[in-house]
């Protein structure tokens, strides 16, 4: 059995469909469980739905959900024109799910309050409606395919916006929901994104969760590989978009991969990794617009070589800088400021300490007022906004010689905010200016890559 999770690119239109169904088709005798997003970009435009409901500005909410059903509608007669008994179906089905959807959002309209949980059931509705209309597609090109609820199998704490997993519960329902939808079935379609807590309360696990999901259903399963297709030939040295002539990573470690993903890498969500590592199974990233190509395989280290891997960064980031002699030769200190960020639910990413100084870094995107809050009652707190933090990965980069000259050898001119190693030898982080990042990102790319010693 294997679990192959498909993109919102590689479900954007009937032509990026078609080409999916057919690498499903070929993987039939693997018994595949098949994990798809919603369609590229309706899970913005159904966050854009959200947001004017909460804004009670129910004429745009009714325009916006009009655009959801037509091009969902749309999208199922132009794979399904030959198939009429099957395009009904899957129009039925379309219409239910936007007809609860609008009757929703006319109730958060009305009432101009949009908790977490309504935000949840909002834009979950993206992978319900392009899951059933390829469910359907799927039938309609010969595959016998069973459908399931994701909601069924993922299941997550009460913070609707970013479920928590319960890995167990997870591992002990899962089996038994797969096995029945595989009665009588070539594959089984389901949803990535979309969980709901113990009592059945809808949740989602996060922008980018998709993957996630599939991690958590190949753990569930012992899944003999977890393929990501999406739209590019694997993992790559750097960004494509800010960075020229990289290259496609051929196989990498699982702790590699993680380290990639959290610190900025596009290609897999962060929380990716684990489920699949816990089971030792192995994850593919792979090009759905290129089928044919070897894409990245992500395996235990034992397979892997030393040397750098690539090159990421996080754009948006805040340094925190927290001063105290109090800290000096007092034990719980560091305790209690990181009590501070986990009350407030903020992640940190590095951190730096000194004698009476700790520094780290959050995402931009997080809400750091009540942490600067606490901090500041007994502690002074500095914080730097505009700031790009740049990792250098790879195994064993600690025993490289002349690494750290090559990393920074194109930095002179260059102001470091903050270096950070870590222990496990993985990655060697820095921070800069955001507005020097492209720049900073290109030149290190350079001297690591076409300098083979380092690979």
């Amino acid at each position: 059995m294997i679990v192959m999770k498909f993109g919102g690119t590689s479900v954007a239109n009937s032509e990026a469909i078609t080409r999916t169904i057919s690498i499903v088709k070929g993987k039939l005798s693997e018994r595949p469980i098949v994990v798809v997003s919603a369609l590229s970009k309706v899970t913005d435009l159904l966050y854009k739905i959200a947001d004017q409901a909460a804004s009670r500005n129910k004429a745009e909410t009714e325009v916006l959900l009009a655009q959801l059903r037509a091009r969902h509608t749309g999208l199922a007669h132009e794979l399904l024109s030959g198939h009429p008994a099957l395009c009904a179906e899957a129009c039925a089905k379309i219409d239910s799910i936007c007809d609860e959807l609008e009757s929703f959002v006319g109730a958060v309209c009305s009432i101009g309050e949009l908790s977490d949980r309504s935000k949840a059931v909002i834009i979950g509705n993206g992978e319900y409606l392009s899951s059933n209309i390829i469910c359907c597609a799927m039938k309609a090109s010969g595959i016998r395919t069973g459908y399931i609820d994701a909601r069924s199998m993922i299941v997550t704490d009460s913070c609707y916006l970013k479920g928590e997993p319960d890995s167990a519960l997870i591992e002990e329902r899962v089996p038994a929901i797969v096995s029945k939808a595989f009665d009588g079935q070539e594959a089984v379609i389901t949803q990535g994104f979309v969980s709901a807590t113990v009592t059945g309360e809808p949740t989602v696990l996060g922008r980018g969760g998709s993957d996630y999901s599939a991690s958590l259903i190949g753990m569930a399963v012992d899944a003999e590989r977890i393929e990501i297709w999406t739209d590019v030939d694997g993992v790559r040295t750097a960004d494509p978009r800010k960075v020229e002539n990289t290259r496609c990573i051929e196989k990498i470690s699982f702790e590699e991969a993680a380290e990639m993903a959290h610190f900025g890498a596009k290609v897999l969500h962060p929380l990716t990794i684990e489920p699949a590592v816990n089971k030792n199974i192995p994850i593919y990233v792979l090009n759905s617009m290129n089928p044919e190509g070897t894409g990245t395989a992500i395996l235990q280290s034992s397979f892997i070589a030393d040397g750098v891997k690539s090159v990421s960064f996080k754009e948006n980031i805040f340094v925190i800088n927290i001063f105290s002699t109090k800290m000096i030769n007092t034990s719980g200190f560091l305790k209690k400021v990181f009590e501070i960020f986990s009350e407030n639910r903020v992640s940190v990413d590095l951190i730096s300490t000194s004698e009476a100084n700790i520094s780290v870094t959050v995402d931009a995107s997080q809400n750091i007022d009540g942490v600067v809050g606490r901090l500041s009652e007994f502690a002074d707190v500095i914080v730097d906004s505009d700031k790009s933090q740049v990792s250098v990965i790879g195994k064993n980069i600690i025993n490289l010689n002349g690494l750290l000259r090559k990393t920074f050898a194109p930095l002179q001119d260059c102001k470091i905010y903050m270096i950070s190693q870590g222990a496990s030898y993985v990655n060697i982080s820095f921070v800069v200016d955001r507005s020097v990042l492209s720049d900073v990102v290109r030149q290190v790319h350079k001297y690591l890559f076409e300098n083979e010693s380092c690979n």
